[in-house]
Protein backbone atom coordinates (compact mmCIF):
# COMPACT_ATOMS: atom_id res chain seq x y z
CA UNK A 1 0.00 0.00 0.00
CA UNK A 2 0.67 3.08 -0.41
CA UNK A 3 2.14 5.17 2.68
CA UNK A 4 3.94 8.08 2.07
CA UNK A 5 1.84 10.78 3.91
CA UNK A 6 3.57 13.95 2.51
CA UNK A 7 2.26 13.47 -0.99
CA UNK A 8 -0.41 11.87 -2.89
CA UNK A 9 0.78 9.73 -5.62
CA UNK A 10 0.32 9.66 -9.14
CA UNK A 11 -1.09 7.41 -11.59
CA UNK A 12 -0.31 8.67 -14.73
CA UNK A 13 0.42 7.47 -19.16
CA UNK A 14 -0.95 6.97 -22.25
CA UNK A 15 -4.50 5.58 -22.76
CA UNK A 16 -3.12 2.53 -24.83
CA UNK A 17 0.17 1.40 -25.97
CA UNK A 18 0.71 2.78 -29.71
CA UNK A 19 4.02 2.37 -30.20
CA UNK A 20 7.46 1.82 -28.45
CA UNK A 21 8.38 5.62 -29.17
CA UNK A 22 5.89 7.40 -27.88
CA UNK A 23 5.13 5.15 -24.76
CA UNK A 24 8.71 5.68 -23.61
CA UNK A 25 8.90 9.24 -24.43
CA UNK A 26 5.91 9.88 -22.25
CA UNK A 27 6.89 7.29 -19.36
CA UNK A 28 10.14 9.44 -19.27
CA UNK A 29 8.65 12.69 -19.22
CA UNK A 30 6.30 11.58 -16.32
CA UNK A 31 9.48 9.91 -14.41
CA UNK A 32 11.24 13.74 -14.48
CA UNK A 33 8.89 15.40 -13.47
CA UNK A 34 7.42 12.92 -10.31
CA UNK A 35 11.00 12.44 -9.34
CA UNK A 36 11.77 16.79 -9.16
CA UNK A 37 8.72 16.87 -7.35
CA UNK A 38 9.20 13.53 -5.09
CA UNK A 39 5.54 12.03 -6.25
CA UNK A 40 5.46 8.66 -5.94
CA UNK A 41 4.30 7.27 -10.00
CA UNK A 42 2.74 4.42 -11.36
CA UNK A 43 2.68 4.01 -14.93
CA UNK A 44 -0.36 3.48 -16.86
CA UNK A 45 -0.72 2.22 -20.12
CA UNK A 46 -3.58 -0.40 -21.46
CA UNK A 47 -1.62 -3.17 -23.46
CA UNK A 48 -5.15 -3.33 -25.30
CA UNK A 49 -8.97 -1.57 -25.01
CA UNK A 50 -11.46 -4.38 -24.75
CA UNK A 51 -14.10 -1.70 -23.99
CA UNK A 52 -14.54 0.98 -27.05
CA UNK A 53 -18.31 1.96 -28.30
CA UNK A 54 -17.53 1.25 -31.96
CA UNK A 55 -15.77 -1.89 -33.55
CA UNK A 56 -13.98 0.26 -35.31
CA UNK A 57 -12.15 2.34 -32.93
CA UNK A 58 -8.54 1.31 -31.76
CA UNK A 59 -8.04 -1.95 -29.34
CA UNK A 60 -4.31 -2.86 -29.40
CA UNK A 61 -1.03 -2.92 -31.43
CA UNK A 62 -0.90 -6.68 -30.78
CA UNK A 63 -1.43 -7.79 -27.42
CA UNK A 64 2.49 -9.52 -26.77
CA UNK A 65 4.21 -6.43 -28.51
CA UNK A 66 2.51 -4.36 -26.06
CA UNK A 67 3.14 -6.12 -23.15
CA UNK A 68 6.61 -6.27 -24.16
CA UNK A 69 6.68 -2.30 -24.57
CA UNK A 70 5.54 -2.41 -20.86
CA UNK A 71 8.21 -5.09 -19.91
CA UNK A 72 10.74 -2.91 -21.05
CA UNK A 73 9.93 0.60 -19.27
CA UNK A 74 9.56 -1.47 -16.31
CA UNK A 75 13.29 -2.50 -16.64
CA UNK A 76 14.71 0.32 -18.08
CA UNK A 77 13.27 3.28 -16.42
CA UNK A 78 12.26 1.48 -13.41
CA UNK A 79 8.96 1.67 -13.60
CA UNK A 80 5.53 0.59 -11.27
CA UNK A 81 3.65 -0.19 -13.70
CA UNK A 82 -0.68 -0.34 -13.92
CA UNK A 83 -3.01 -2.21 -16.95
CA UNK A 84 -6.11 -3.02 -17.01
CA UNK A 85 -7.06 -6.94 -17.58
CA UNK A 86 -11.05 -7.46 -18.86
CA UNK A 87 -11.26 -11.16 -18.73
CA UNK A 88 -9.28 -13.72 -16.02
CA UNK A 89 -7.12 -15.00 -18.99
CA UNK A 90 -5.53 -11.48 -19.44
CA UNK A 91 -3.88 -11.99 -15.66
CA UNK A 92 -1.85 -14.83 -17.08
CA UNK A 93 -0.08 -12.48 -19.07
CA UNK A 94 0.60 -9.26 -17.50
CA UNK A 95 0.58 -10.72 -13.58
CA UNK A 96 4.51 -11.15 -13.79
CA UNK A 97 4.97 -7.37 -15.34
CA UNK A 98 2.94 -5.49 -13.16
CA UNK A 99 2.86 -3.58 -10.08
CA UNK A 100 -0.96 -2.52 -10.02
CA UNK A 101 -4.11 -4.55 -11.63
CA UNK A 102 -6.68 -2.48 -12.45
CA UNK A 103 -10.23 -3.74 -13.01
CA UNK A 104 -11.92 -1.19 -15.32
CA UNK A 105 -15.19 0.57 -14.35
CA UNK A 106 -17.73 -1.28 -16.24
CA UNK A 107 -16.03 -4.44 -14.75
CA UNK A 108 -16.25 -3.68 -10.71
CA UNK A 109 -18.78 -5.96 -10.10
CA UNK A 110 -17.19 -9.41 -12.07
CA UNK A 111 -17.13 -11.28 -9.13
CA UNK A 112 -14.46 -13.97 -10.97
CA UNK A 113 -12.50 -10.99 -12.12
CA UNK A 114 -12.18 -9.45 -8.98
CA UNK A 115 -11.15 -12.48 -7.32
CA UNK A 116 -8.63 -14.01 -10.04
CA UNK A 117 -7.14 -10.72 -9.70
CA UNK A 118 -7.25 -10.62 -5.99
CA UNK A 119 -5.40 -13.74 -5.61
CA UNK A 120 -2.20 -12.53 -7.34
CA UNK A 121 -1.18 -10.51 -4.46
CA UNK A 122 -1.16 -7.68 -6.70
CA UNK A 123 -2.24 -4.17 -5.50
CA UNK A 124 -5.53 -4.26 -7.23
CA UNK A 125 -7.06 -0.71 -7.95
CA UNK A 126 -10.78 -1.40 -8.89
CA UNK A 127 -12.60 1.91 -10.91
CA UNK A 128 -16.33 2.61 -9.30
CA UNK A 129 -18.74 1.93 -11.60
CA UNK A 130 -20.35 4.93 -13.47
CA UNK A 131 -23.41 3.22 -12.03
CA UNK A 132 -22.36 2.94 -8.64
CA UNK A 133 -22.32 4.78 -5.88
CA UNK A 134 -19.03 4.86 -3.43
CA UNK A 135 -20.90 2.73 -0.28
CA UNK A 136 -21.84 -0.25 -3.18
CA UNK A 137 -17.83 -0.42 -3.74
CA UNK A 138 -17.28 -2.18 -0.39
CA UNK A 139 -18.36 -5.43 -1.59
CA UNK A 140 -16.36 -5.04 -4.50
CA UNK A 141 -13.47 -4.82 -2.25
CA UNK A 142 -14.72 -7.90 -0.63
CA UNK A 143 -14.30 -9.42 -2.64
CA UNK A 144 -10.74 -8.92 -3.19
CA UNK A 145 -10.45 -9.28 0.11
CA UNK A 146 -11.48 -12.74 0.28
CA UNK A 147 -8.83 -13.84 -1.04
CA UNK A 148 -6.60 -12.19 1.42
CA UNK A 149 -5.31 -9.38 -0.48
CA UNK A 150 -5.77 -6.53 0.87
CA UNK A 151 -3.88 -4.40 -1.18
CA UNK A 152 -7.14 -2.35 -2.63
CA UNK A 153 -7.44 0.83 -4.50
CA UNK A 154 -10.78 2.53 -5.00
CA UNK A 155 -10.65 4.78 -8.10
CA UNK A 156 -13.65 7.70 -8.30
CA UNK A 157 -14.33 8.53 -12.13
CA UNK A 158 -17.96 9.84 -11.84
CA UNK A 159 -21.44 8.85 -12.27
CA UNK A 160 -23.64 8.72 -15.11
CA UNK A 161 -25.40 12.17 -15.18
CA UNK A 162 -27.65 11.62 -18.07
CA UNK A 163 -27.00 10.02 -21.22
CA UNK A 164 -24.16 12.04 -22.35
CA UNK A 165 -22.15 13.48 -18.95
CA UNK A 166 -19.99 12.39 -16.01
CA UNK A 167 -20.44 14.28 -12.11
CA UNK A 168 -17.95 14.13 -9.31
CA UNK A 169 -20.09 13.43 -5.79
CA UNK A 170 -17.46 14.39 -3.44
CA UNK A 171 -18.49 13.08 -1.10
CA UNK A 172 -17.88 9.81 -2.11
CA UNK A 173 -13.97 10.65 -1.16
CA UNK A 174 -14.30 10.36 2.53
CA UNK A 175 -16.70 7.57 2.01
CA UNK A 176 -14.70 5.18 0.14
CA UNK A 177 -11.61 6.20 2.65
CA UNK A 178 -13.92 5.31 5.30
CA UNK A 179 -13.90 1.23 4.12
CA UNK A 180 -9.83 1.55 4.40
CA UNK A 181 -9.19 1.60 0.93
CA UNK A 182 -6.39 3.68 -0.50
CA UNK A 183 -8.68 6.59 -2.62
CA UNK A 184 -7.61 7.35 -6.29
CA UNK A 185 -9.34 10.14 -8.22
CA UNK A 186 -9.46 9.82 -11.59
CA UNK A 187 -9.11 13.47 -13.29
CA UNK A 188 -9.77 12.31 -17.16
CA UNK A 189 -12.01 9.84 -16.98
CA UNK A 190 -14.29 11.66 -14.77
CA UNK A 191 -14.57 14.36 -17.77
CA UNK A 192 -15.55 12.08 -20.21
CA UNK A 193 -18.72 12.81 -22.73
CA UNK A 194 -19.75 9.42 -23.79
CA UNK A 195 -22.53 7.67 -26.36
CA UNK A 196 -22.18 10.52 -28.94
CA UNK A 197 -23.89 9.56 -31.76
CA UNK A 198 -19.93 9.09 -33.90
CA UNK A 199 -19.09 6.30 -31.44
CA UNK A 200 -16.36 8.53 -30.33
CA UNK A 201 -16.03 9.95 -26.72
CA UNK A 202 -15.43 13.25 -26.26
CA UNK A 203 -14.51 15.66 -23.11
CA UNK A 204 -13.44 18.51 -21.13
CA UNK A 205 -9.98 18.11 -20.33
CA UNK A 206 -9.86 22.48 -19.23
CA UNK A 207 -11.76 21.18 -15.90
CA UNK A 208 -9.47 18.76 -15.28
CA UNK A 209 -7.30 21.22 -12.84
CA UNK A 210 -10.21 21.66 -11.37
CA UNK A 211 -10.97 18.39 -10.40
CA UNK A 212 -7.69 17.55 -9.08
CA UNK A 213 -7.44 20.52 -6.76
CA UNK A 214 -11.11 19.46 -5.29
CA UNK A 215 -9.69 16.07 -4.71
CA UNK A 216 -6.94 17.03 -2.97
CA UNK A 217 -8.78 19.31 -0.52
CA UNK A 218 -10.92 16.06 -0.08
CA UNK A 219 -8.15 14.19 0.61
CA UNK A 220 -7.85 11.74 -2.54
CA UNK A 221 -4.21 9.73 -1.73
CA UNK A 222 -4.13 9.34 -5.38
CA UNK A 223 -4.49 11.14 -8.66
CA UNK A 224 -5.04 9.15 -11.84
CA UNK A 225 -4.79 10.84 -15.40
CA UNK A 226 -3.55 10.24 -19.05
CA UNK A 227 -1.63 11.79 -20.90
CA UNK A 228 0.08 12.50 -24.38
CA UNK A 229 2.06 14.63 -26.12
CA UNK A 230 -0.80 15.24 -28.84
CA UNK A 231 -3.96 13.87 -27.57
CA UNK A 232 -5.23 15.33 -30.89
CA UNK A 233 -3.73 12.18 -32.90
CA UNK A 234 -3.71 9.69 -29.28
CA UNK A 235 -5.04 6.70 -30.98
CA UNK A 236 -7.89 6.42 -27.86
CA UNK A 237 -9.60 8.65 -25.47
CA UNK A 238 -7.74 12.18 -27.16
CA UNK A 239 -10.75 13.89 -26.23
CA UNK A 240 -10.28 14.03 -22.97
CA UNK A 241 -6.48 13.72 -22.17
CA UNK A 242 -4.00 16.12 -20.92
CA UNK A 243 -1.39 17.34 -22.56
CA UNK A 244 2.03 16.00 -21.51
CA UNK A 245 3.27 20.00 -21.40
CA UNK A 246 0.31 20.76 -18.92
CA UNK A 247 1.28 17.98 -16.33
CA UNK A 248 4.16 19.50 -14.25
CA UNK A 249 2.50 22.56 -13.50
CA UNK A 250 -0.18 21.22 -12.43
CA UNK A 251 1.33 19.07 -10.13
CA UNK A 252 2.85 21.58 -8.64
CA UNK A 253 -0.29 23.84 -7.92
CA UNK A 254 -1.77 20.02 -6.73
CA UNK A 255 1.38 19.85 -4.22
CA UNK A 256 0.74 23.54 -2.74
CA UNK A 257 -2.77 22.73 -1.73
CA UNK A 258 -1.79 19.45 -0.25
CA UNK A 259 -3.38 19.24 3.69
Amino acid sequence: MHNNTNSFFLIAGPCVVENKAITFEIAENLKTITTKLNIPFYFKASYKKANRTSIHSFSTIGEDKAIDILKNIKEILNLKIVTDIHETSDIKKIKNIVDVIQIPAFLCRQTELLIAAGETGKIINIKKGQFANATQMQFAREKVLSTGNNKIWITERGNSFGYEDLIVDFRNIPILKSQGNNVVLDITHSLQQPNKENGITHGQPQFAETLAKCGIIAGVDGIFLETHPNPELALSDGKNMLRLDTIEDMLRKLLAIKV
